[in-house]
């Protein structure tokens, strides 16, 4: 019986035939070809013959013929997982013994990967909750505590079998820090604020959501649980950060000192209405509503001055019946005041890793420039460039940003990261933001916490 074999860097047929025989169990195989035309020259031909007898078997004279290969086997079977093995060990010497890349073949090939366009980049924050958290400027100790409880964050994420005896380290390690640095980390705190942060201490070493809770969370390996517990013990770790830090961890540029500016946290309620007369969706077990509220956490860490003058717009009442527009990626407000206004806002953006925010400067991002507060994050809040220069903000008009991963690039990072002050993020109503259509109205805005960190220019 006999078959060919052929393929792109073999410019000949291979032949093959084999027999069978009674009482005959040995192989005699024998090929030359060249490894192309062009190179038959130079590399001359290569021989390879292959013998294989049995003994056992009466000998008998084989006789060679002018085919390139003839396999004398016993069994059909037989012959066949030889003429197998015989082309794997072909294929092998050719590999290696020619300057020759199979990679081109139609047979046998193996297809390079295509290249996956999000690739999430664990650097970069990807709720708001851990943007606030990561951007709070607290004694090195409680950074600390908290970097060790966010990787239980990520380690809660493989499936199946979780490293719950990693995880156990992980708190083990902040409870240490926690204990061995108690008097560093009160002492961190305002004087006015140290009952508080007292509390807050006691309840993080061992109360209800505390690391000793946590611990035993683990330890029941209830997976459930122990994010609960993570959730409750990084809630007080921020709220003992916030009290160590009054203030701004920098100097402003004197410039920019006439801007209103907030030395801290603030928190935009937001009140939506339909344009159309329509309901929001109904809450878990309610009615349809027609109107919906939203929570806004300024963060004048970060981006003071733009923070500070969304505070003050909110007090003054410019956004009540601003009305709403809609894109696939954002829900903006209308210009308003933006119109004939030569009132100027720097673009103001924190680097990661740095100590205070860069103005009238975009983010290289490509280069590995990350801000402190990312725009790749559902729900993002951040002003609209000035019609005049992208290096300024548009000193009323802002937008919701609505991100989605399938639209971001390399890393999940949004085409825009780098590009717009980003001042704070939505953190209580984010189901509200899809259902907003354009046409609906901001009803009021109030700002119900952070007023006494909002400095104005004839107070400074």
């Amino acid at each position: 019986m006999a078959f060919t074999l052929s393929s792109p860097i073999l410019p000949h047929k291979l032949s093959f035939s084999f027999s069978a025989a009674p009482k005959r169990s040995f192989l005699s195989s024998q090929f030359t070809f060249p490894l192309n035309r062009n190179e038959a020259t130079r590399f001359g031909h290569f021989k390879i013959h292959c013998k294989r007898t049995n003994i056992n078997d009466t000998r008998e004279p084989v006789h060679q013929h002018d085919l390139p290969t003839k396999l004398f086997i016993s069994t059909f079977q037989h012959g066949m997982k030889t003429v197998k093995t015989l082309i794997a060990t072909i294929l092998i010497f050719v590999q290696i013994s020619t300057p020759l890349c199979l990679v081109g073949w139609d047979f046998w090939s193996v297809f390079p990967a295509n290249a996956v366009l999000y690739s999430p980049d664990t650097k970069v924050p990807r709720t708001g909750e851990l943007a606030l958290r990561r951007a709070i400027p607290a004694n090195a100790n409680m950074k600390a505590i908290q970097a060790s409880l966010e990787d239980i964050s990520f380690l809660l994420r493989i499936p199946q079998r979780k490293p719950y005896g990693t995880m156990e380290g992980n708190v083990k390690k902040a409870l240490k820090i926690a204990m061995d640095e108690k008097d560093s980390i009160l002492a961190s705190i305002p004087a006015d604020l140290k009952e508080k942060g007292s509390t807050l201490y006691a309840s993080l070493i061992d109360g209800k959501g505390g690391l000793q809770a946590l611990l035993k969370c683990i330890k029941d390996q209830d997976p459930d649980k122990v994010s609960v517990g993570l959730a409750s013990s990084l809630d007080t770790v921020a709220e003992l950060e916030l009290l160590q830090a009054p203030g701004l961890s920098f100097l402003l540029p004197e410039q920019y000192k006439k801007y209103p500016r907030l030395t801290g946290r603030g928190i935009v309620e937001l009140t939506i209405e339909k344009g159309d007369g329509s309901s929001f969706s109904p809450e878990a077990g309610g009615e349809p509503r027609k109107t919906a509220t939203i929570q806004v956490v300024l963060d004048g860490y970060s981006a003071p001055l733009t923070a500070g003058n969304v505070a003050k717009l909110v007090i003054d009442g410019a956004y009540d019946g601003t009305r709403l527009n809609c894109t696939n990626q954002a829900v903006l407000t209308e210009k308003g005041l933006d119109k004939g206004s030569d009132y100027n806002l720097p673009l103001e953006i924190m680097p990661s890793g740095q100590f205070e925010p860069l103005y009238r400067t975009a983010l290289n991002v490509q280069d590995g420039e990350l801000p402190v507060l990312p725009l790749s994050v559902y729900g993002a809040v951040a002003m609209a460039h000035s019609e005049d220069s992208e290096e300024y903000s548009a000193p009323y008009q802002f937008f919701f940003y609505l991100y989605d991963k399938r639209n971001a690039g390399l890393g999940g990072l949004s085409f825009d990261e780098g590009q717009f002050s980003v001042f704070g993020y939505t953190t209580v109503g984010r189901d509200i933001l899809p259902q907003i259509k354009t046409g609906d109205v901001i009803q009021s805005a109030k700002l119900i916490e952070g007023q006494d960190r909002l400095v104005l220019p004839n107070e400074s």
